[in-house]
């Protein structure tokens, strides 16, 4: 389960995309989270996301992951489209999904236009795949960080893993001997997935922004690194991680930095424009950090050059990482 690897996603799916347009801005690219396409007032930012292991609150958190991918490029999410896949025609299942998609569209403002939805054979869990789009006039790309820039994290490592954990695996916790008030806690860690809200502040300054998923907040680097062929070094300490992260992930023995990290946004500003946007942020009320600085990479390009400086992507713990990170929450739905 997981990620292709970025040389396998530009064999066989960026290199095959179909006849070209004119009015596309930003195509499929390794760690963009959505394209643009060319409007009369500016873009419109289109993403699509799949969703199939978290079982307890597959609706709320698909509305949530797809919008905040057109989000995290500085779009307004004010549309949906959903797919909704059952394992078997369970009318009481299907009943609660849309219930789900319904209140957290709601809740942020987006109108659900359109799917599809039918039974699959083969299917052992529901699986939903979600495409949100929505407009704007400043699209703000993974791929444009810049060497100077602060790299800043919303609200810390492990949110959405964190609340997945307390719901999916919440016997597995009692066992674990984790007491109820920190698991109900972190269950309400599903209140904190969007990411608009801090969006709407960052998108003015970012030179970069993204959301990580898959992989956690430690992949979400590696994609922004890549893909703007930049380096990050990255201190364990500096990273956020809640408490009630901490207990559940030790609880179950993964890392907050590899788990599902939707809740958090990365962005990388000009260095001199830092301290304000962590002021804006803070009016706001949004937990936010600096975790690392961009640095200049040496992509190999030139090999007569005898360059210093880092291959592209991040240092962290003592490693360097230029390729996907595996999710340390696969293996539990083992």
């Amino acid at each position: 389960m997981g990620k292709l690897s970025h040389a396998d996603l530009d064999r066989y799916v960026f290199s095959r995309t179909g006849a070209p347009n004119d009015d596309l801005l930003v195509g499929a690219g390794y760690g963009e989270d959505a394209a643009a396409v060319a409007t009369d007032e500016g873009a419109m930012v289109v993403s699509t996301d799949p969703i199939s292991l978290a079982a307890e609150r597959i609706g709320t958190l698909g509305v949530a992951i797809a919008s905040n991918d057109v989000a995290a490029c500085g779009g307004v999410p004010e549309w949906l489209v959903s797919t909704v896949l059952l394992p078997e025609p369970d009318v009481d299942l299907l009943d609660d999904i849309t219930a789900q998609l319904d209140a957290e569209a709601s809740r942020l403002g987006i109108s659900i236009i359109g799917g599809h939805t039918e039974t699959v054979a083969g299917l052992s869990r529901p699986l939903l795949s979600l495409t949100c789009m929505g407009p704007t006039d400043r699209y703000v790309p993974t791929s444009g960080a810049e060497p100077g820039d602060a790299v800043i994290l919303t609200k810390g490592a492990g949110i959405e893993g964190t609340a997945v954990l307390a719901t999916d695996f919440r016997a597995d916790l009692d066992a674990a001997g984790v007491d109820s008030e920190t698991v109900d806690r972190a269950a309400g860690f599903f209140d904190d997935i969007s990411v608009l809200p801090e969006s709407a502040v960052l998108a003015p300054a970012a030179t970069a922004m993204h959301d990580p998923t898959e992989g956690g907040v430690l992949n979400g680097l590696v994609e922004l690194a890549c893909a703007s062929g930049v380096s990050i070094e990255v201190d364990t300490d500096d990273v956020p991680v809640r408490p009630e992260t901490r207990a559940l992930c030790d609880a179950m023995g993964v890392d907050p930095m590899r788990i599902l990290g939707s809740g958090a946004l990365l962005a990388a500003v000009p260095e001199d424009e830092a301290d304000d946007t962590l002021a804006a942020l803070d009016a706001e009320g949004i937990e936010a950090t600096v975790v690392g600085t961009v640095e200049a990479a040496d992509d190999g390009a030139n090999a007569d050059t005898d360059s210093a400086a880092p291959a592209p992507g991040v240092v962290y713990d003592g490693s360097h990482y230029a390729d996907g990170v595996e999710d340390d929450m696969y293996d539990l739905w083992d």
